[in-house]
């Protein structure tokens, strides 16, 4: 007998029951503790902590029905998965609070889908050589006990998480937080001028108007006051009417142009009388333009021809140029400016417990104009200027003096923004991310900082660092010819080393 050859069996025997003992063990472990790894940078295909926190806390059974046909095109086959992905992990992570269902919508009535509020969508489909029209549906609703929210259209999964949190939130919460938007002033209209910020807006808050010629006091009920645009001048009375309403604890957002450009590419100072004001909070509004050498692009019509080019005068903040520190804007990669005026603070009237942050400020390639403004996007913009980093947005948080006695606060906030044409509809149309700016600093005065931090998730532009001249033809050239010159050099090393090879 061979002891030796059972001895081996016999070890090998058990190095299979103890490996397959492991793997049970692994997998039991498994079910009883849930986790999952997102190696995207941006965790496109997790939830995050904040989306976590709120559907734990959840008191009822939230559910979700998404509705995706089964006959749409290729390209949404992915997209469908992708929401499945995602849904998945509210479900894992809600103890049981979050249920989730696909609908095939064709099993239900037009009628129906159209009173849950998702739309009836036509795609072209190639099929048999020929481009064929076909009806589908790419929506969501939401529901929490009677009440229900819907998010007609599904394109992209990029801000899906913060449009299903901000829905849970806003079926979950008592009351929607009240701001106030001033429409005296000459402010930018709400249905001509500012309609896409209007409309998101008016998803998470109810918004009351203001009317600074009529009304004396600001509602008590309101959290934030939202000035924008305005181009005709305040009173001492409505100055003070706006001081009252911070001194009592109400936040403040300005987005205010030193400078109106008007017909012609002409620039005239821009006089509201709001510096009056701020001032004595320790901020003041400048009546000039900041150009930068890090810009936007522009069109413009020259003749029968319209031209596209980098201008200036529309500064491009990048990543380096937003504060860090500040939720607001931490997470932003870019932001264009048309036509903005440099904020300052003022030391002086800065009381030593406040808080200042500075939100966004150009590169250190910025300048000024301060007199004979030149708006000509053909100019010779880069001669003689002096440059350094200018201030575009400020906040500032702590204790303010009414100018006006009428007491102080320890907690006032305020946010100060030396443009207002950013968030206008046809810079946004341009400029997207501009919206998620906007739709921040309104949530970081009246909310807490969770849907902030969601809603930055999706980044959409992701500049290169400013380069000068040199290195950008280097990298011009080394994408043209850099390939070709690597396989020439691979392919000669390689002759070279086969012809020694033979030769040895």
């Amino acid at each position: 007998m061979n002891f030796k050859k059972i001895f081996n069996k016999t070890n090998s025997g058990l190095t299979v029951i103890i490996i397959i003992g492991i793997i049970a063990v692994v997998n039991f472990l498994s079910y009883q503790v849930f986790y999952r790894w997102d190696l995207t940078q941006n965790k496109d295909y997790s939830i995050s902590k904040i989306s976590k926190k709120t559907i734990k806390n959840l008191d009822d059974v939230v559910n979700i029905k998404a509705y995706f046909s089964k006959n749409l095109p290729n390209q949404y086959i992915t997209l469908q998965q992708e929401v499945g992905d995602i849904l998945d992990e509210y479900q894992n992570y809600s103890n049981g609070k979050i249920r989730v269902e696909f609908v095939n919508p064709e099993n239900l009535e037009e009628r129906d889908l159209y009173m849950l509020g998702i739309p009836t969508l036509q795609f072209n489909v190639l099929e048999k050589d020929k481009y064929q029209i076909v009806k589908g549906h790419l929506g969501m609703v939401i529901q929490y006990g009677d009440a229900k929210e819907t998010i007609p259209v599904i394109q992209s999964t990029e801000n899906l998480e913060y449009q299903i949190t901000m829905n849970i939130k806003k079926l979950t919460i008592d009351e929607m937080a009240v701001i106030g938007l001033l429409s005296s002033h000459d402010s930018l209209d709400t249905e001509k001028e500012i309609s896409a910020a209007y409309k998101k807006l008016s998803e998470l808050y109810e918004i009351e108007n203001i009317d600074l010629e009529k009304t004396k006091q600001i509602s008590s009920n309101i959290k934030t006051l939202l000035i924008i645009g305005p181009k005709e001048k305040f009173t001492e009375e409505q100055l003070k009417t706006i001081d009252a309403f911070v001194i009592k604890g109400g936040a403040l957002l300005v987005l205010v142009d030193g400078m109106i450009v008007g017909e012609g590419m002409t620039a005239n100072k821009n006089d509201t009388g709001l510096n009056d004001l701020l001032k004595n909070y320790g901020i003041k509004l400048d009546n000039n333009l900041v150009l930068d050498k890090s810009s936007g692009m522009a069109s413009f019509s020259a003749g029968f021809f319209t031209f596209t080019t980098n201008y200036p005068m529309w500064p491009k903040i990048i990543k380096q140029g937003f504060d860090q520190n500040n939720a607001a804007v931490a997470n932003l990669e870019s932001l264009v400016l048309p036509w903005p005026s440099s904020v300052e603070i003022l030391s002086d009237k800065i009381d030593q417990d406040t808080s200042v942050s500075y939100l966004a400020q150009t590169t250190e390639h910025g300048w000024l104009q301060t007199e004979n403004y030149n708006l000509d996007p053909q100019q010779d913009f880069f001669t003689n200027n002096k440059t350094e980093h200018y201030n575009l947005a400020v906040a500032v948080s702590g204790k303010f003096n009414s100018p006006y006695d009428q007491g102080s606060t320890e907690a006032g906030r305020i946010i100060v923004v030396g443009d207002s044409d950013f968030a206008s509809d046809r810079f946004l149309r341009q400029y997207p991310d501009n919206l998620v700016f906007f739709q921040n600093l309104v949530d970081s005065l009246s909310l807490d900082e969770d849907l902030i931090n969601i809603r930055s998730k999706g980044v959409s532009d992701r500049p290169i660092k400013e380069l000068s001249e040199t290195q950008k033809a280097t990298a011009r050239y080394l994408n043209v010819f850099g390939v070709t010159i690597l396989v020439v050099v691979f392919g000669m090393a390689r002759y070279f080393m086969r012809r020694r090879k033979n030769y040895v």
